[in-house]
């Protein structure tokens, strides 16, 4: 066994392999503290021929048992991937894709299985660490190594891999992976952080992966490792020439072409006429050909751009597409808006529910709930094209989850809006950019809602075209710019500042220089984009009269179970009396939810009577409940009964209890005692008018008549024994 370790954030990081899953190409275990990975990596002995692209497959794996629990459901097992499983891989697969020779096809499987977790030190960034180091260990041929640190900062101190527990008071958690010159990739979302705090933020992450990448180097050092031969391009320079000939004026006219779909067109024209060419002279050769026309369509985009600054569509290098908005377009649903930029177009939908509508996460480490959730759907008509309709893809959930990380920043305080928010982006027109589309759509939604945001976020895609010392940004980047370009940078924000980014690239990095230029940019395109959000929607419009009416109400925790009642027979009432949804938190938070702002007023009141401490003086409605020799009980709320002493009738003698009142009767009573044991003693006749000349009588026995019931609601005090005079 060979093992390398260092130091991050105040734990011990190692590395170790030779011990478990030998019989892998490459196998790693990483630990930090007490979370354990297995990283192992194989790859097919056979080549793909059917293929034009690297197929390689990323499976990151939490077991319930690394953290001590056994999985819900019935079956008692781990089952499809939960989203941050799924989002954990496409973190994991991003930085090392493009690092594999462009030639090899071999299928490629990199699986990560969590075995250990100590509820801290947290294991979707050792992942992109043991990829890379199971892979360079491996006999598969890879241009890393590469490593993967998370960014926060508390009270303005940067943190490299901050513990789940430093994460809560943490203004930033942005997951960065470089290699030794540079950064390669980066996702995370921040406190509407400044363009220059997150270059730094960078700048810091870049120390800390140049020392893991210095430690997979060491180990690297004490192995023998043999890698496979890369397998040649098969190339044809004379046929590459021919087709080259054949195309090149009219490739031109097709990049020219702003039409998406008559761009395509074109292009598939073009291949076509191509093949045909060839068919003869070069048999068999068909995926040659189509792939020198995709060269000559890239090296012809690209070169426009480079020389001219003029894009496909007419559009300079810092130009954005026009825009167009619409909100309340769905009458019947909470919020709705329809944003368009160019060819790329969502309907963004949101609905407002009660708490019990919150998402229960389910995972290792612990159960959480979410109160705000976005969902992306990406179906094959908005590309014009037909697919299979099935299980959310990967795309969906990692543009979703992007496009919720930056609008969370901006929802307002839960005390302002107790609603749990779904938001739902349908993406039914796309050419580039549409997570960034679902954002600002999710914003004029939440507007359109009602909610009393902190303001509008906007987000905008940046492109690059570089070659060699000369480069291009591009703001808001069409779909062939992001295929056909170097870079694919999502930032999201207010005008205060950055919310959420993503950045991936194609090449083996850019300088820090290029990506504050790019940043810069960037600010400029959203602040655009913001003025025309706030142009179409300036402020909070009013609720739609279909959403729920929430109302809270903070109560002492000691008295949720007087307010649940004897097998919820209490807050079963109040649904019932109020036809509302009433729901109660461990820390006390009260909500209720009806279409009746009314009724949820009435259901609040009653809560606040339950959960009242009584106080001598204060008056209450009530009802007769049951009639007792020596006085009456009145409930003033649901479950909460006190004494109406014989005496406190009426304010002349009363012989017998039911002349003055009977079961069911209403009265308005007065608090006139609370003993020490919690018991209350209500009075009739202080509220009722004192009669002239009226004489007090003598004192009567209180208990007389038997035992003093009390009932058993909260304040009831349960029942004591009588004493006689």
């Amino acid at each position: 066994m060979k093992k390398q370790e260092i130091t991050l954030n105040g734990s011990t990081l190692s590395i170790e392999t030779g011990q478990v899953a030998r019989q892998s190409s490459g196998s790693v275990i990483v630990t930090h503290g007490e979370t354990v990975i297995l990283v192992a990596v194989n790859a097919s002995k056979q080549a793909r021929e059917d293929i034009n692209f690297f197929p390689l497959q990323v499976e990151y794996r939490e077991r319930h048992y690394a953290g001590g629990k056994i999985p819900g459901g019935f079956f008692k097992r781990e089952a499809r991937p939960s989203e941050h499983e799924i989002l954990t891989s496409r973190l994991t697969d991003r930085p090392i894709r493009p690092l594999f020779p462009k030639s090899f096809k071999c299928e490629t499987q990199v699986i990560i299985t969590v075995l250990s977790s100590d509820g801290e030190n947290m294991a979707d960034t050792l992942a992109g660490v043991g990829a890379s180091a199971a892979l360079m260990i491996s006999d598969i041929p890879f241009k890393g190594p590469i490593a993967t640190v998370r960014v926060g900062r508390i009270a303005g101190e940067f943190l490299i891999n901050p513990t789940r527990s430093q994460l809560e008071d943490s203004d930033m958690s942005i997951i960065v992976s470089g290699n030794e010159q540079t950064i390669v990739m980066v996702e995370g979302e921040a406190k509407l952080i400044t363009e220059e705090e997150f270059i730094d933020a960078m700048k810091f992450a870049h120390g800390p992966i140049k020392d893991l990448i210095a430690m997979q180097n060491k180990l690297i050092g004490e192995l023998d490792i043999v890698k496979r031969d890369v397998p040649e391009e098969e190339t044809d320079e004379a046929l590459a020439k021919a087709v080259s000939e054949l195309v090149t004026g009219k490739i031109d006219a097709a990049i020219k072409t702003g039409d998406k779909a008559d761009r395509e067109n074109q292009i598939s024209a073009l291949k076509e006429k191509a093949q045909e060419a060839f068919v003869e002279s070069h048999p068999e050769s068909e995926k040659l050909v189509s792939g020198y026309v995709n060269d000559q369509l890239k090296t012809a985009f690209r070169e426009q751009i480079l020389a001219d600054s003029v894009r496909s569509d007419g559009r300079k290098t810092t130009d954005i597409r026009p825009i167009t908005i619409e909100t309340g377009i769905l009458a019947r649903t909470h919020g709705s808006a329809l944003f368009t930029r160019g060819e790329t177009q969502a309907i963004v939908v949101l609905t407002m529910g009660t708490p019990r509508y919150e998402q229960i996460i389910d995972s290792m480490d612990m159960d959480t709930k979410k109160k705000f959730f976005l969902h992306y759907n990406f179906p094959p008509y908005c590309v014009g094209e037909t697919g299979r309709i099935g299980f959310t893809s990967r795309r969906e959930i990692g543009h979703g989850n992007l496009a919720e990380r930056a609008i969370k920043q901006i929802l307002p305080e839960y005390e302002d809006f107790p609603y749990t928010v779904r938001i739902v982006s349908e993406i039914t027109e796309s050419n580039g950019s549409s997570s960034m589309a679902s954002v600002c759509g999710g914003s004029l939604a939440l507007m359109s809602a009602g909610a009393p945001t902190k303001g509008h976020v906007a987000g905008i895609a940046m492109g690059l075209i570089k070659d060699g010392d000369r480069y291009a940004i591009l703001s808001d980047i069409l779909g062939a710019e992001d295929h056909l370009g170097d870079m694919d940078f999502k930032v999201a924000g207010t005008r205060d500042g950055i919310s959420a980014i993503q950045l991936d690239l194609k090449i083996e990095g850019i300088s820090f220089e290029l990506m504050e230029e790019a940043l810069a940019q960037a600010k400029a395109g959203r602040n655009h984009i913001l003025d025309i959000m706030y142009e179409a929607v300036a402020e909070p419009m009013e609720m739609s009269k279909y959403a729920p009416k929430v109302l809270s109400l903070q109560i002492n925790p000691e008295k949720i179970g007087g307010l649940i009642g004897p097998g919820g027979k209490t807050i079963k009432k109040i649904i019932a009396d109020t036809e509302c949804d009433v729901n109660v938190d461990d820390d006390g938070v009260v909500t209720v939810a009806s279409l009746d702002l009314k009724r949820c007023q009435e259901a609040i009141e009653i809560v606040r009577a339950i959960t009242l401490e009584p106080e001598v003086g204060m008056e209450f409605d009530g009802s007769i409940t049951r009639l007792m020799s020596f006085g009456a009980f009145v409930e003033f709320a649901p479950g909460r009964e006190g004494l109406i002493h014989i005496s406190e009738m009426e304010w002349h003698r009363v012989d017998k209890v039911e002349d003055v009142v009977k079961p069911g009767d209403a009265v308005r009573v007065k608090l006139i005692k609370v003993d020490d044991q919690g018991r209350l003693d209500f009075s009739r006749k202080a509220l009722l008018e004192k009669p002239e000349g009226y004489v007090e009588p003598p004192p009567r026995d209180r208990n007389q008549g038997g035992n003093r019931g009390r009932g058993n609601g909260p304040g009831g005090g349960g029942r004591r024994p009588f004493r006689r005079n």
